[in-house]
């Protein structure tokens, strides 16, 4: 079982992340930094926090507890007038803000960009929407599920005899959490070196249309339009996912010409190197059906394992298909710990994946768990410089998630 790590000096030690965003791109985007040191401070709504805790999953709030690691939870009611003097009070200090609210809404509630900025003129302002700030659609809302729809991933996704797939995780979301830590540890780097704060504008549709290959600039040149294909190539072959003798799947990826040539040798069938309809990439994905029935009919007669023995003696790219279950059980997840069991006072373990990705120098490391709602309130406030009596007071007013206090003494910091 991996322990928390504390007092480790990390990376990103020092830089203070304000998180106002909720749910999954956001989440993502403040694990890579947290995991790396950065203090997290998510500001969520006193009464529910953030939505991302109400994935559950018999009871538990698995998403939670696993996007939610290394962070530190503030309660605030950012509807009150109260509640925005403290945010502005907490960014005053801070490197980064993180906010996912739809388009204009910080600016509406009085806590815009301006604002923000002439409190920490430093501030790098992460404004994450479907859309983006600016554009036809920067109005509309910007779930992942719409935006994997409309960047052509469903539409070059599933089986051509079948509709459009859209992918059974929050594939936008993720995508876009990458790319906006990456993006924000720029903007840090940036004003590290003596450059001011800045606004990025972190859509869900864009980092999306980044990976998925060039099919504008084909479609430009060509006029094609990428085919669905199933777990088939449309650009080499074979690719594919074949069914063992047992019920078990192997993917097979023999895209190169020399890789494609040991396959057929691997299977007995070396004449094929010879066979016009697959001398060459074009001639196999003009007769993909055939070439891909030959395979399926020597994998279909062996157990997998036989298979894959055969492959890798034959150094052919293959691999086993696993389930979750297969994945957890594997000798290699299990000798480079991909997986770690980090500890959680309610489910005793959470299996969850180790830090990503790995530095030799600069680690990352786990030093604490998923907070329970507004469970460092109080010391986040300590730090910026608010009075126990005055934090007693705002949670009396509502302001601040109820705490565990009972003081009269009301002394609000000096501005």
């Amino acid at each position: 079982m991996m322990t928390m790590v504390s007092g480790t000096t990390l990376p990103l030690d020092g830089i203070r992340v304000v998180d106002l965003s909720r749910f999954i791109a956001g989440n993502m985007l403040t694990v890579l930094l947290a995991d790396f040191g950065a203090d997290v401070v998510k500001v969520e709504d006193p009464s529910k926090g953030d939505s991302l805790r109400e994935l559950r999953d018999d009871g538990l709030s698995t998403h939670w507890k696993v996007y939610g690691r290394n962070k530190r939870s503030l309660s605030l009611d950012l509807r009150s007038e109260q509640g925005k003097a403290v945010l502005l009070d907490l960014v005053k200090d801070a490197d980064v803000l993180v906010e996912n609210f739809k388009v204009g809404t910080l600016e509406k509630m009085g806590i815009g960009p301006n604002t923000l900025l002439s409190r920490n003129p430093g501030l790098v302002i992460v404004r994450i929407s479907g859309y983006g700030q600016t554009g036809a659609y920067r109005d509309r809302p910007g779930f992942g599920s719409l935006i994997e729809a409309m960047s052509g991933f469903a539409a070059k996704n599933g089986y051509a005899d079948r509709p459009p797939t859209l992918p059974n995780m929050a594939l936008g979301d993720m995508v876009a959490g990458v790319y906006g830590a990456f993006a924000t540890l720029v903007a840090v780097r940036h004003k590290e070196r003596g450059g001011g704060g800045q606004i990025i504008d972190l859509s869900l549709l864009e980092p999306l249309l980044s990976i998925l290959g060039p099919d504008p600039a084909i479609y430009a040149a060509t006029g094609k339009i990428p085919e669905r294909t199933g777990s088939r190539s449309g650009v080499v072959a074979p690719r594919n996912v074949y069914c063992s003798k047992n019920e078990r799947y192997v993917a097979v990826s023999a895209s190169t010409q020399s890789m494609a040539e040991r396959l057929f040798v691997a299977i007995g069938q070396p004449e094929l190197i010879h066979d016009a309809r697959f001398r060459s990439n074009s001639d196999r994905l003009k007769n993909v059906d055939q070439l891909d029935k030959i395979i399926q009919t020597w994998i279909g007669g062996r157990n997998r394992d036989e298979c894959l023995d055969i492959f890798r003696t034959a150094e052919v790219t293959a691999g086993q298909v696993y389930d979750v279950r297969q994945l957890i059980e594997d000798q290699h997840v299990k000798t480079r710990e991909a997986l770690i069991e980090f500890p959680d006072e309610h489910a005793g373990t959470i299996l969850m994946h180790n830090i990503v990705p790995r530095l030799s120098s600069t680690p990352g490391a786990l030093r604490r768990a998923a907070p329970e709602l507004g469970c460092d309130t109080e010391a986040v406030l300590a730090e910026i410089g608010y009075s126990v009596e005055w934090i007693a007071e705002l949670a009396n007013r509502g302001v601040l998630r109820p705490l565990k206090m009972d003081r009269n003494e009301v002394d609000r910091p000096e501005d």
